[in-house]
């Protein structure tokens, strides 16, 4: 089935759209580390930011945050042509669709990295203070240094220990799900874990072209056979 760019930019948009309205509504409506219950004690609003990579992870320091906002930077750009390049070839529509969720995600964090910080100002768990838009004194951070906004967290599993047996870690605290993520973190998981689930299916067509062989209607026997 042919895949519109059309559509794919649609859900690209869809994704971004949705991500930066929560992280928008998260960070003017929430202090940090602010936390409230949606569905029973499984699906909580807790909002933190991190300066790293996708689900709190960090990297290096101010530096860090620099080079990794630069990558996100390069990836994207590339990421448009490559995704192009997608539709272009007519690739399996379900690979465009998981290239495109990654590709949203990612999108949608660099908008963090790269704004974020000359946006708003800062938000404190202390004092409890919301951050504003447009603060009169300047953002938090200046360009390339703002931080991700995460504020989705589903802690299935509380209130429980390892057993005394695990090594390392016999009777600490055992919480599951831990991490708090958002919605583009989400979008780059689905697409990645889809691709690697129904891989076999997205590039089934490109192997069968590989091993495709011409077939003829030529008549063999002894005679026409060549050694």
């Amino acid at each position: 089935m042919e895949v519109k760019g059309r559509k794919i930019v649609f859900l690209i948009l869809l994704i971004i759209f949705a991500d930066q309205a929560l992280k928008f509504y998260i960070k003017l409506h929430f202090y940090a580390g602010e936390e409230h219950k949606i569905i029973g004690n499984w699906f909580r609003l807790h909002f933190v930011e991190n300066e790293g990579m996708a689900w709190g992870w960090k990297f290096g320091g101010g530096f860090g945050k620099i080079v990794l906002t630069l990558f996100r930077l390069v990836a994207v750009i590339w990421g448009s042509f490559l995704l192009r390049d997608f539709i272009r070839k007519q690739y399996h529509k379900g690979f465009i669709i998981c290239a495109a969720l990654i590709y949203a995600g990612a999108l949608g964090n660099l908008i963090d990295s790269l704004f974020y910080g000359l946006l708003f100002d800062q938000s404190n768990l202390y004092a409890q203070n919301l951050a504003h838009l447009f603060p009169k004194d300047g953002g938090y951070a200046g360009f390339l240094h703002g931080k991700v906004v995460d504020m989705l967290y589903f802690p299935l599993i509380t209130n429980t220990h390892y057993p005394s047996w695990v090594p390392f870690v016999g009777g600490d605290d055992f919480e599951f799900f831990r991490p708090v993520f958002n919605i583009a973190d989400a979008s780059i998981s689905t697409g990645v874990i889809a691709i690697l689930i129904f891989q076999n299916r997205f590039f089934k067509k490109s192997i069968d072209e590989q091993h495709h062989t011409v077939e003829t209607n030529s008549e063999v026997n002894d005679k026409t056979q060549i050694f």
